[in-house]
C-alpha cells in the first residue's frame, strides 16, 4: 500500500489495522469485546499518531502523556495501539490474547503489559484514576516547575463509554476534576448508545454534555467519531484552549457505532462482548476492503504507526530540558528523580528513628487516630511527596498534620499537600490510586472504617495493582459509641484482611501506630502494595518502647507481655482490645495462671514471617484465646478449632462505648473466664484455680 492515496483514506486504513487486530485476536481467543475497538479505532488513530506524547522504548518516562482506557473491556484496542506504536508487545502476544501467561490479559493490567498505565475493567474507575493522574501532574508542576523550566508538562487522555458514565464514581471524580481545574485532562466519550443489555435509552438518558458543563468542564461536540478530520479538529481545540475554557477539563463527545464496519452486527449489543464469528469477520473484511489475513498488517501501515523515532526525540528533548533544570536547581532535580523512582528521602533512617522514638516515649491515654496525627505532624514536614486527604472527615480522621496545606485554600505560591475530597469515599480512593500510578507522590486518605465499604473495590484495585496507597480508617469498632450500628464496623477488619496484598494494621498504641506508618511508607520494590490503618476513636494506654518491641511490631505479631511463670495460655489481641488482654493477664497472674499477651497489629505481616518466629510467638502446644471487637471467624486460623475467640458476630448498638463493651461481653472479666475455660478444655489444669 502506498501513501499516494488520500489522507482520509490512508487514515481509515490505519484505523482498520487496529480494528482487525482486535477482530482477529477476539476471534482466535473465542472470547473478548470487539465492538469498542472497532468503534473507537478512528479516534485512537488520530490521538496516538498525532498528539500523544510517549516513548515506546521507555514506558516510564516521567513527562509522558498518560492514556487510560477506562472502558477496559475493549482492551484489544489498547494492545493494538501498543503493538503498532512499537512497545515491547510482539504480535505473538496479541495472538495469545486472554491466554494464561500472556501479556494481553482480558482487561489491561498495569505492570503486566508495557505501556498500560492502570488496570481497568471495573467501569468508571479508569476515568477516576485519570483524574488522579491529572491531579498529580498539576501538583507536581506546582512543586517543581520554575520560570523557563517546565519539566512537568503533560496531558492525561482517557477513553470512556456509557458504562463508565453510568457508574456513580464517574460523578464523584468528574465533579472534583471540575473543581480542581484539571485543564490537561481530556476525555473522549464513546457515545454509541449500546451496553450489554442493548440500547441504553431504556436505562440511561442523561444529557451528558449538560451534566459535564455543570461540573465545570468544557464540552466539545458531539462530533462524528468516525471522521478523522472532525476528531483532529476537536483535539486541536482541546489543546489550544481559550479564555472561556481556561482551567476546565475537556469532554469530547464522539458519536460512534459499536462494531463499526461489521455489516450485520454494527450498532448492536451482539458485538459488545462476543467474537464476530468467522463468517461475520470475513464479511467485515470484505465490507472494509481489508484483503489481509488474520493478524497481517502491511509494512507501510506499520511504518506509519511506529512512534519509536518520534518518542525517542521527544524524550531526548525533555532530557535536555531536565539537564538545564538540574544545573540551576540541583536539589529540586534530585528530589524529583528520587520521588519518581519511589524512594524515600535520603535521611529516611533518621526520620524513622525520630518518629519511633517520639512515639515510644508518648505517655497517657491517646486515641490511635490522634497517634496517627502525631506521626503525620512529623512525616508531612519531612516527606514532601506525601499527599494527604479525607472524605469530608478531616477533623475526625485527624489526617491533616501541622505542615499540611489544603488545595482548596492554598496561597498562590504555596505547594498543596492535602485534599478535601468531600463526601466521596469511592472517588477519593480511586483518585489516590491514580495519583500513586502517576508517580512522584504517596497518597493517603481518611474516612470512617465502616465506610470502607463504599471504597472497597478501589481498595481492592490498589492491592491488585500493588500501589503504595495508605487508607486511614478511623472509628474502627463499637468503641466509637453513640453513633450506633450504622457507623460501627463489625465485619470490616476481617473483610479487609482477606484482600490479597493489603496490609491491614490495627495498632494498640502510638508506637505501633508509628510502626504502621513506617511500614506503609516502606512498601516499595518487591514489597509494593497498599496499607490500611484501622484507628480508634477512644483513648488507649501506651506500652512504651521496651527492647525489641519496635522490631516485633514490624513483624506484625509479637509478645507484648510475657507470662510470669510456666506458660499456660496465650491471649492474642489487636488495637483497643490489647488493653483488655493486659488487664486479664494481671487478673490471671493473681490467680497463679501464667499467660502471654501477643499483640498482632498486622496479621498479614505476621503471616509473612518465618515459621520459627510464628511458633516462637504462638507455641503450638499452648492453648490460645483471641479477642477483637469484630467478627470472630477470621481468628480461627490463629487459635485453632480448639481455641476460643471473643468478638462480635452481630451488629452494634447506640450507646456510650463502655456500655457497649459490657453489653457485648468484651471485658477483662469475660476474657479471664474464657482463658480459664480454655486451659481446662486443653487439659492444662484440673480447673482448681
Amino acid at each position: 500500500m502506498e501513501r499516494d492515496m488520500s489522507e482520509t483514506t490512508f487514515r481509515r486504513e490505519l484505523a482498520n489495522a487496529l480494528r482487525f487486530l482486535a477482530v482477529d485476536a477476539v476471534e482466535q481467543a473465542k472470547s473478548g469485546h470487539p465492538g469498542a475497538p472497532m468503534g473507537m479505532a478512528d479516534i485512537a488513530e488520530v490521538l496516538w499518531r498525532d498528539h500523544l506524547k510517549h516513548n515506546p522504548a521507555n514506558p516510564q518516562w516521567p513527562d509522558r502523556d498518560r492514556f487510560v482506557l477506562s472502558n477496559g473491556h475493549g482492551s484489544m484496542l489498547l494492545y493494538g495501539l501498543l503493538h503498532l506504536s512499537g512497545y515491547d508487545l510482539p504480535l505473538e502476544e496479541l495472538k495469545n490474547f486472554r491466554q494464561l501467561g500472556s501479556k494481553t490479559a482480558g482487561h489491561p493490567e498495569v505492570g503486566h503489559t508495557p505501556g498500560v498505565e492502570t488496570t481497568t475493567g471495573p467501569l468508571g474507575q479508569g476515568l477516576t484514576n485519570a483524574v488522579g493522574m491529572a491531579l498529580a501532574e498539576k501538583l507536581l508542576a506546582r512543586r517543581y516547575n520554575r520560570p523557563g523550566h517546565a519539566i512537568v508538562d503533560h496531558r492525561t487522555w482517557v477513553f470512556v463509554g456509557d458504562g463508565c458514565l453510568m457508574e456513580g464514581i464517574s460523578h464523584e471524580a468528574s465533579s472534583l476534576a471540575g473543581v480542581w481545574g484539571l485543564d490537561k485532562l481530556v476525555c473522549f466519550y464513546d457515545d454509541n448508545g449500546i451496553s450489554i443489555d442493548g440500547h441504553v435509552a431504556g436505562w440511561f438518558r442523561d444529557d451528558t454534555p449538560a451534566r459535564f458543563r455543570a461540573y465545570g468542564w468544557r464540552v466539545i461536540g458531539p462530533i462524528d467519531g468516525h471522521d478523522s478530520a472532525a476528531v483532529a479538529a476537536a483535539i486541536a481545540e482541546a489543546k489550544a484552549g481559550s479564555k472561556e475554557s481556561a482551567g476546565k477539563p475537556t469532554l469530547i463527545v464522539c458519536r460512534t457505532q459499536i462494531g463499526w464496519g461489521s455489516p450485520n452486527k454494527v450498532g448492536s449489543h451482539d458485538v459488545h462482548g462476543a467474537p464476530l464469528g468467522a463468517a461475520e469477520a470475513a464479511a467485515t473484511r470484505a465490507a472494509l476492503g481489508w484483503p489481509h489475513g488474520p493478524f497481517e498488517v502491511p509494512d507501510s501501515l506499520r511504518a506509519a504507526w511506529s512512534a519509536r523515532a518520534a518518542g525517542a526525540a521527544a524524550e531526548a528533548g525533555w532530557q535536555a530540558k531536565f539537564a538545564a533544570y538540574r544545573a540551576q536547581y540541583p536539589e529540586l532535580a534530585g528530589e524529583f528523580e528520587r520521588t519518581q523512582a519511589g524512594g524515600l528521602p535520603e535521611n529516611w533512617p533518621a526520620i524513622r528513628t525520630e518518629l519511633l522514638s517520639a512515639a515510644g516515649s508518648r505517655e497517657g491515654a491517646v486515641a490511635s487516630r490522634k497517634s496517627s496525627q502525631n506521626c503525620l505532624d512529623l512525616l508531612v514536614d519531612r516527606v514532601p511527596e506525601l499527599l494527604g486527604g479525607s472524605a469530608d472527615l478531616t477533623g475526625s480522621n485527624l489526617t491533616a498534620g501541622k505542615a499540611s496545606i489544603a488545595l482548596h485554600d492554598a496561597a498562590v505560591n504555596a505547594v498543596p499537600n492535602y485534599i478535601s475530597y468531600g463526601v466521596r469515599e469511592f472517588g477519593m480512593t480511586a483518585i489516590m490510586n491514580g495519583v500513586a500510578l502517576h508517580g512522584g507522590l504517596i497518597p493517603y486518605g481518611g474516612t470512617f472504617a465502616v465506610f470502607s465499604d463504599y471504597a472497597r473495590n478501589a481498595i481492592r484495585m490498589s492491592a491488585l495493582m500493588q500501589q503504595r496507597v495508605i487508607h486511614v480508617l478511623t472509628h474502627d469498632s463499637i468503641g466509637l459509641g453513640e453513633d450506633g450500628p450504622t457507623h460501627q464496623p463489625v465485619e470490616h477488619a476481617s473483610s479487609l484482611r482477606i484482600i490479597p496484598g493489603l496490609d491491614v494494621w490495627r495498632p494498640c498504641d502510638e508506637l505501633e501506630t508509628a510502626v504502621a506508618w513506617t511500614a506503609a511508607l516502606e512498601r516499595v520494590d518487591g514489597n509494593s502494595g497498599p496499607s490500611a490503618l484501622l484507628l480508634s476513636r477512644q483513648n488507649l494506654p501506651q506500652y512504651g518502647a521496651a527492647e525489641g518491641r519496635t522490631e516485633g511490631a514490624s513483624r506484625g505479631g509479637y509478645v507484648l507481655s510475657e507470662a510470669d511463670g510456666p506458660l499456660q495460655a496465650v491471649i492474642v489481641a489487636t488495637g483497643s482490645e490489647v488493653m483488655l488482654a493486659m488487664q486479664a493477664q494481671q487478673a490471671l497472674a493473681a490467680q497463679g495462671v501464667a499467660v502471654r499477651v501477643v499483640s498482632m497489629p498486622c496479621t498479614r505481616r505476621f503471616d509473612r514471617q518465618p515459621s520459627a518466629w510464628k511458633k516462637q510467638v504462638l507455641p503450638p502446644e499452648v492453648c490460645r484465646v483471641a479477642i477483637e471487637a469484630g467478627q470472630t471467624d477470621f481468628w480461627r486460623k490463629y487459635v485453632g478449632l480448639d481455641g476460643e475467640v471473643l468478638g462480635i458476630d452481630e451488629f452494634g448498638a447506640s450507646a456510650p462505648a463502655p456500655a457497649l463493651y459490657q453489653h457485648f461481653g468484651l471485658t477483662a472479666d469475660k476474657l479471664v473466664q474464657t482463658v480459664l475455660r480454655s486451659i481446662v478444655s486443653a487439659g492444662g489444669s484440673d480447673g482448681d484455680f
